[in-house]
């Protein structure tokens, strides 16, 4: 009986955290988007699935920006049903592959008119090497992200208004540049356990953020804008490809702390629609509003010029 009584209460605990200190605030915008294109990177599920579902509702044109077809499409198909909205589109798009990158916005810029909302939203945790040879975690969070938004810039120019949406981490806060590592490597970290994984995730979403940092300084004086975020902490497959016994550490602390993707897509489409918010570009936004006390490596000058002329080599646009 002692033991059911602090089963309930240890339940009823976890229900009340949920409800107050990890409840996490909503994005309040009544925007409408008739007539607005966005493209959500990594669409078909968690976040980005929420965030493109979002977009639909408010009458955008949204591309699912995704490597499976068949996830996609039963996206697409979800999204159709519950939004009414027919304009909710795959294209194939495959962050480690440069060229992948390359083709997916030739097709875009061929089909698509204008572009008005770009959500780098994919992210992934796995071992590995990209079809350039770089490790997975920098090519696909990272890398993939800063040439996709590159090739893109004049079309979120010519349509500006327009807004660029780096979805980050406070992950970033572990993370550092190691640019012997990149030049010897062309990756973050070495290693490829669970934890060392980790730690080369933290490492990406800090250049998530300088890279937002350095955007912004280059966009000044045109129409587009730019933020990075946190999310919080948010139950989505990110960990899918993670080893057995670190699943088996992070399950029960997902299910106790972590909150849903609905949940977690609120900054993203705070940052994508907050009207006023013009003069934060480069930001890094939080529980839908700007972290004005911020580490100082996300803010190093030296550090985000270097990563960015490091990137434009990578890709071989300098």
């Amino acid at each position: 009986m002692l033991l059911l009584l602090c089963g309930v209460l240890a339940v009823g605990g976890i229900f009340l955290l949920r409800l107050t200190v990890f409840k996490l605030p909503r994005c309040q915008s009544a925007a409408k988007l008739h007539g607005k294109t966005a493209i959500v990177t990594g669409a078909n599920t968690g976040i980005g699935k929420t965030t493109a579902m979002d977009l639909a509702r408010r009458g955008a044109k949204v591309i699912l920006a995704c490597r499976d077809r068949r996830r996609a499409e039963a996206a697409i198909q979800e999204i159709i049903q519950k939004t009414g909205n027919q304009q909710v589109i795959f294209m194939q798009l495959d962050l480690a592959s440069l060229q992948s990158v390359r083709s997916f916005a030739s097709n875009f810029l061929k089909s698509e008119s204008r572009l008005d909302l770009l959500i780098n939203n994919a992210g992934l945790i796995r071992d590995g090497k990209t079809e350039d040879g770089f490790g997975m975690i920098f090519g696909v969070n990272y890398l993939g992200h800063f040439l996709l938004t590159l090739l893109l810039l004049d079309r979120l120019k010519a349509s500006g208004p327009s807004r660029v949406v780096n979805v980050a981490s406070k992950a970033y806060e572990t993370g550092k540049v190691d640019f012997n590592c990149l030049t010897t490597h062309k990756d973050l970290g070495l290693g490829n356990n669970s934890f060392q994984l980790l730690i080369t995730y933290c490492h990406s979403k800090l250049c998530n953020v300088l890279f937002t940092y350095e955007l912004a300084k280059r966009l000044q004086g045109s129409n587009v804008t730019c933020y990075s975020l946190h999310p919080g902490a948010i139950a989505t497959e990110i960990f899918r490809d993670s080893g057995f016994w670190f699943m088996l550490l992070m399950k029960p602390l997902v299910f106790l702390f972590f909150v849903d993707a609905d949940s977690g897509a609120q900054t993203t489409l705070h940052c994508a629609l907050e009207p006023g918010i013009e003069h934060l570009s480069g930001h890094y936004f939080t529980h839908c509003a700007p972290l004005v006390s911020i580490e100082p490596k996300a803010r190093d000058d030296a550090t985000a010029k270097k990563l960015w002329e490091l990137s434009e080599s990578f890709c071989g646009l300098s």
